[in-house]
């Protein structure tokens, strides 16, 4: 089943696999994505900002597809408004903060948000988004054990 993004492309909706049937690699991923709400007042954007995280389903072959899909959706899921005071809001994408295949340890309904704020998070994404090779996916599917990252 495909459904309508914000920017109009359709996204796949993954099947709900149950955990007994699901494989070590690939199947239905978790994707945590990250966005901020930029407001600008005076044309100028304040450093600490309101950011959402979101955590999506992704149905792929592996992690580094879910990764690439998780990716496209969160780049479909941005979008411009004007608040109650007149100034612009751009809700943007930052990045993916964690990749998690779902296995046998997760039930098919599991659901999950939260909204906190950033000082900076488009300019800072590379101190708080771990590297795409340290998301849980792609690293437990190559046997990697992850290394802190360098700054």
């Amino acid at each position: 089943m495909k459904v309508p993004a914000n920017d109009g492309s359709p996204v796949h909706v993954p099947r709900l696999i149950p955990p007994r049937r699901r494989s070590a690699v690939g199947g239905v991923y978790a994707a945590t994505l990250l966005f901020e709400f930029l407001v600008k007042v005076g044309g100028q954007a304040g450093a600490r900002r309101l950011c959402e995280q979101r955590t999506i389903l992704v149905e792929a072959k592996s992690g580094l597809l879910a990764l690439k899909d998780a990716k496209r959706q969160g780049q479909a899921s941005q979008y411009r408004y004007r608040n109650g005071d007149g100034n612009p809001v751009h809700f943007r994408f930052v990045g993916v903060l964690d990749l998690l295949h779902l296995g046998v340890e997760c039930q098919p309904n599991e659901v999950w948000y939260s909204i906190k704020e950033y000082v900076r998070p488009t300019e800072r994404r590379k101190a708080i988004l771990p590297r795409e090779r340290d998301l849980s996916a792609i690293r437990n599917e190559r046997g990697v054990t992850p290394r802190k990252a360098q700054r």
